[in-house]
């Protein structure tokens, strides 16, 4: 064994080439085979005098890893072009077009509805889908024996304490945690998903989505929520779009009012749609009643506020006509498709 053997196959292996994955086997048997050159040589160590061992053994383990991580960068290095080239794709050929897909239409009203409120000044406010009784009801002027309170109603997570924990049955909770922990003036509106226990239909789901708003400062009237539901009204369904508010209860709300926009269908003569009334619900609002804004550390004397929510399923089914409620969390991609047209908001 000859230290210039050792130098001469490093030499070659620095120039070595493949272009295939055979010439990269070729090369591998080549050096590392039975009969390699490297084998060779581990073959004429057994013949090394002792005080050479050392030195050449040391170099021949070098030179077999110095070999083996070259074959391996060989391999990966044509590897791939050879799959493609034998599974016959050409690789220059522009990619298939794919969709990615559509917003959900509750997300794309959601976002419109948010906008249309900031630009009035509104905040955005969340709150827990799980919920304590207090912020639910009690702290929203429910009384004890109301009739939403009873489990055919509500979801209740934990009984049998003065507080239970419950889902959510509207984002008034939002509006409750907001009045307790943000100073006035407060304009915000509280988008989320709330639950109420149901039977699923057409017109009713255990599930949805609402948005309400909450604008508390000195001197707030009843007029300011009419300007600002008819504001919001005509930014959602046109300039043309009129409102009608009809007298209606809410436990956290006096005087309360059911609110109609004029039927954007027919434009108020009569169709189908708004069952020829030429009217639509979509929210109902009112003023924050005093009891509400002193279970909150608000004085009531001094100032005034209202509030008002819509379910969000409701104004995406006038929207854009769905007439079954089901058709939203289904995941049904042939209904979900209709959307991908949708615009951006």
């Amino acid at each position: 064994m000859k230290r210039e053997d050792i130098d001469r196959i490093l030499s070659e292996l620095g120039e070595l080439k493949c272009r295939t994955l055979k010439e990269v086997e070729e090369a591998r048997v080549r050096f590392l085979g039975k009969k390699g050159e490297v084998t060779a040589l581990f073959d004429e160590f057994r013949e090394v005098s002792k005080d050479m061992k050392k030195e050449f053994g040391r170099s021949l383990n070098e030179l077999k890893k110095t070999v083996q991580d070259k074959i391996e960068e060989l391999r990966n290095t044509v590897g791939g072009d050879e799959s493609v080239a034998a599974s016959g794709v050409d690789l220059t050929m522009p990619g298939d077009d794919f969709g990615l897909g559509s917003r959900h239409p509750v997300s794309i009203v959601r976002q419109e509805i948010v906008d249309i409120f900031r630009k009035f000044g509104y905040d955005v406010a969340e709150g827990p889908e799980i919920e304590d009784d207090y912020h639910v009801f009690g702290a929203l002027n429910f009384p004890d024996n109301h009739p939403a309170r009873d489990m055919q109603d509500t979801f209740f997570v934990s009984v049998g304490h003065p507080n239970p924990l419950l889902l959510r049955t509207h984002t008034s909770s939002v509006q409750v945690r907001t009045m307790e922990k943000t100073d006035v003036p407060i304009r915000v509106v509280c988008p989320g998903r709330v639950f109420r226990n149901e039977a699923i239909s057409a017109r009713a789901h255990c599930i949805f989505h609402q948005i309400e708003g909450l604008y508390i400062d000195e001197g707030v009237t009843f007029a300011d929520l009419r300007q600002a539901i008819l504001l919001f009204a005509r930014e959602m369904f046109g300039p043309e779009t009129q409102i009608r508010m009809r007298p209606s209860y809410f436990p956290f709300t006096e005087p309360s009012a059911e609110v109609d926009v004029s039927c954007n269908i027919c434009h108020g003569k009569g169709c189908n749609i708004c069952k020829g009334t030429g009217w639509l619900e979509i929210l109902g609002c009112g003023m924050v009643d005093p009891n509400v804004l002193e279970a909150s550390g608000i004085d009531s004397k001094k100032y005034s506020g209202f509030a008002f929510g819509m379910g969000l399923e409701r104004i995406a089914m006038l929207k854009w006509r769905v007439n079954d409620l089901r058709h939203y969390f289904e995941n049904d991609l042939r209904f979900l498709k209709e959307f991908e047209a949708a615009p951006e908001v």
